[in-house]
């Protein structure tokens, strides 16, 4: 697309939101409206209204994502006032608009669109005490939350062994719709049937804790935590399945040490699990790309399982 058309887009995407918003009660100034296209899932707008308050406005992209922003919606409900970090307190919340008030603070890390990257920050090579103290103390708030009240939020519930079956199947589904290398099904398999790499409790997880998903302050702390749309309570390895795959296995294991030692509850093989759950990450791209049938999801999905067309 030339630069012409790519503000034309633009410029429409802005009328757009604008028209969306005064439907929904913001008046919102165009001139201070930025589209973000990043998102899979919902595009997105960072904006100030006439009376100066900064907002977040997400549009679905799809019909399938609703399902999982009103899995959002009530576990925002759940959490206001139960962690030491901000979550977004949706002001509106319709099939066609998601607005909340922008938290204070700044993504860990963007998104580089055109080189699919993030660009941090903060020291992602060497992460700093405070926002490793501060992301473990808001983990072990977060997955300290009483089960019965999420379900009666609710959210969906899983036993330890239901978080495994769960996982299983969802294996199974992509190798057999999509398809995966050898050699990957078969560590697949030898860690999911080994009980020493398990834990025997469920928490209520995050479940998408990426750094753009990640508020810090101006010292590096953590003070909110965005996108909810997966959470649930399952297998606790899953809120730390990105870290590792962002700041490597030395770093997980530092931060396994801070999250057991603000309360966090640990099994001795918790950070070997951790590991090779990210190997099943294809599996998650995998079920994105079917879901949404978008094509290059696809192609990632199928290089990430090992099946792409030479």
């Amino acid at each position: 697309m030339s630069d012409k058309g790519k503000n034309e887009n633009q410029d429409n995407r802005v009328e757009e939101m604008v028209a969306l918003a005064e439907k929904h009660g913001i008046r919102l100034q165009s001139e201070e409206v930025e589209i973000n296209e990043s998102g899979m899932d919902f595009l997105v707008a960072f904006a100030v209204d006439t009376d100066g308050v900064k907002w977040v406005l997400r549009k679905p992209r799809r019909s399938d994502v609703l399902e999982r922003a009103d899995n959002e919606h009530r576990v925002l409900k759940l959490l206001q006032q139960q962690l030491p970090v901000a979550v977004p307190d949706w002001r509106v919340y319709t099939p066609e608009l998601i607005a909340y008030p922008l938290l204070n603070g700044i993504p860990a890390a963007g998104i580089n669109v055109e080189v699919r990257n993030y660009e941090f920050n903060m020291d992602h090579e060497n992460p700093p005490p405070q926002f490793v103290d501060s992301l473990a103390q808001a983990l072990v708030a977060l997955h300290s939350i009483d089960h019965d009240a999420a379900r009666e939020a609710g959210l969906r519930v899983k036993s330890p062994a239901e978080a495994r079956e769960t996982l299983a199947h969802n294996m199974e589904k992509v190798k057999k719709e999509i398809g995966v290398s050898e050699e990957l099904w078969e560590r697949w398999q030898k860690w999911i049937a080994d009980d020493s790499y398990w834990p025997t409790h469920s928490v209520l997880v995050h479940g998408d804790l990426h750094p753009p998903h990640i508020i810090i302050d101006e010292q590096q702390r953590v003070t909110g935590l965005l996108d909810w749309t997966e959470a649930e309570v399952t297998n606790p390895g899953t809120d730390f399945v990105l870290y590792c795959a962002v700041f490597g296995e030395e770093r997980l294991a530092e931060f396994l040490t801070r999250y057991e030692e603000a309360g966090g509850r640990v099994w001795p093989r918790m950070k070997d699990h951790i590991v090779e759950q990210l190997t099943t990450y294809p599996v998650l791209l995998g079920l994105f790309a079917l879901t949404s049938g978008d094509k290059e999801v696809m192609n990632m999905a199928r290089a990430a399982l090992g099946v792409a067309e030479a």
